[in-house]
């Protein structure tokens, strides 16, 4: 009976192993079992990412050899536990500052980000007013509470007049910084998803562009602004992107995905599906 008991153990302990296993290594396995697809297993946020990976998937995955098992994630606190822990291959719903305050916060699971893929742009959105100026004194704004999407919601504000951000507040301003504020306005800051759902208590929200979309707030909301783009290190710093574990950064399965994201179909069907509220960017190093 022990015997026995060893050998269906050793079997369980090699079927984990093999499960947890690095892109290259399950594609070996796969191909000795006469399969010639590598799975990829991504978790994306669904709008715009899993969307474009569907069209991936769809389109262009199986003739590179690829097979993508696309995971749907809600919000932004799990894609990175599940990549660091091994559920995931890839994850692909974040920018860098993002990435760099995850890892700040969680220094022995070190993720890699491999390549830009798009931007999504912040807008400012009211149910209530059509313009910036239409503001009342002492308008609440809601906008997203994660530490890098609030600066960029802050000083989306700033751009528009609002108020003015304190000289060194640094790359990771809060409310707290806010140095002058003539109008009295209130931030409010909310979970990224609650926010278009926010826009029935407040004057407007400072809503990120997969929610916005996922919300549809083009139809059902005026946008009163939209995030300055043109700053020297914008598309730096949040460009959303491909984000590996750091020993799977130099994997082929990961480079082919990475090829596929950054091709003239993936652009074309980015520039087409949201004209400008999302839009693709160049491979960078």
């Amino acid at each position: 009976m022990r015997k026995t008991w060893a050998i269906i153990g050793a079997a369980t302990l090699t079927a984990a192993l093999a499960a947890c296993g690095s892109p290259s290594e399950n594609a070996a396995q796969e191909d000795a079992g006469g399969d010639d697809l590598v799975t990829l297993r991504v978790g994306v946020n669904p709008v715009p990412h899993g969307d474009i990976l569907n069209f991936v998937q769809e389109n262009l995955a199986a003739e590179a050899g690829l097979n993508l098992e696309i995971v749907e994630i809600a919000d932004y606190n799990q894609p990175n536990p599940q990549l660091a822990e091994g559920e995931l291959d890839a994850n692909y719903f974040q920018h860098r500052t993002f990435l760099g305050e995850w890892q700040d916060a969680n220094p022995d699971d070190e993720l890699v980000y491999v390549s830009d893929v798009h931007v999504e742009r912040l807008g400012l959105y009211s149910s209530e007013h059509e313009d910036v100026a239409d503001l009342p004194d002492g308008a609440e704004i809601a906008v997203p509470n994660d530490a890098a999407n609030l600066d960029r919601a802050l000083r989306t504000l700033e751009a528009e007049g609002l108020f003015t951000m304190d000289a060194d507040a640094g790359a990771l301003a809060t409310e707290n910084d806010i140095a002058d504020n003539p109008q009295d306005i209130t931030v409010t800051p909310l979970e990224a998803a609650q926010l278009p759902r926010s826009l029935g208590d407040v004057d407007a929200a400072v809503v990120n562009g997969n929610y916005a979309i996922e919300a549809d707030l083009a139809a059902s909301a005026n946008v009163l602004a939209w995030e300055p783009d043109d700053a020297e290190d914008y598309i730096e710093n949040y460009a959303n992107g491909l984000v590996v574990r750091a020993e799977d950064e130099g994997d082929p399965d990961i480079a082919r995905l990475a090829e596929l994201l950054h091709s003239d179909e993936v652009r074309q069907y980015i520039e087409d599906t949201w004209q400008g509220v999302v839009f693709p960017v160049d491979e960078q190093a």
